[in-house]
């Protein structure tokens, strides 16, 4: 790749990165405030999601920061960024399993949350495609941690749709059973893209 090819792809994955600290940040704002207020485990969960997807962002910005000290030091900044990530899957699965779990043995009633549902709505509108562009520059950079980004991305678009889904179903059946449950729709997938990039840092490290 020539280095004007590979400046312009780390530009644009700076600015996908840029984009998804500022979105989350609002994201992450209104869905915990949204899942406050409703009693909503899966909302509150998707809010935090948020947050965790800011400090993954923000690792990445360190990783590419390291651009042009050396590809020993590229290198290694790409694991550490990999072994993060992988980190803060496994994080958001935990509490995820914890609160959903508390919930449906509670039997916590959620309220309706019209702006829970707009906010996962939208969210579900945007992941996606973010999470398309990351993947695509990651491939053409080679940056196993821009990948591990994507999957993360990719993931909140799944988490997305199980919260507007169990949100929904709430607000249109009063299945309150349903919050819960979408929450715990998507630890199986957190905690194995975690356990996925925790190993494969590990591994690039002994190779």
């Amino acid at each position: 790749m020539a280095l004007g090819d590979k400046s312009v792809l780390i530009r644009r994955a700076f600015l996908l990165e840029y984009f998804t600290i500022s979105w989350n940040v609002l994201e992450g704002i209104i869905s915990v405030a949204a899942g406050i207020a409703a009693g909503s485990i899966a909302l509150v969960g998707f809010g935090l999601d948020s947050f965790i997807e800011v400090t993954a962002g923000a690792v990445i910005i360190w990783r590419f920061r390291q651009h042009g000290l050396g590809e020993e030091i590229e290198t290694a900044a790409d694991r550490r960024a990999v072994l993060i990530v992988g980190a803060t899957f496994l994080l958001l699965a935990a509490y995820v399993l914890f609160e959903s779990s508390r919930k449906l043995l509670l039997q916590e009633y959620p309220e309706e949350s019209t702006l829970g549902i707009i906010v996962t709505a939208v969210s579900l509108v945007i992941m996606p495609g973010l999470a398309y562009l990351k993947r695509t520059t990651a491939i053409r950079l080679g940056s196993d941690a821009l990948m591990a980004d994507a999957k993360e991305t990719l993931a909140c678009s799944y988490l997305s749709l199980a919260v507007l889904i169990g949100l929904a179903a709430n607000a249109m059946f009063g299945w309150w059973w349903a919050d819960p449950l979408a929450g715990l729709a998507i630890v199986y997938w957190l905690a194995r893209e975690g356990l996925e990039a925790i190993n494969e840092a590990r591994e690039g490290e002994n190779a």
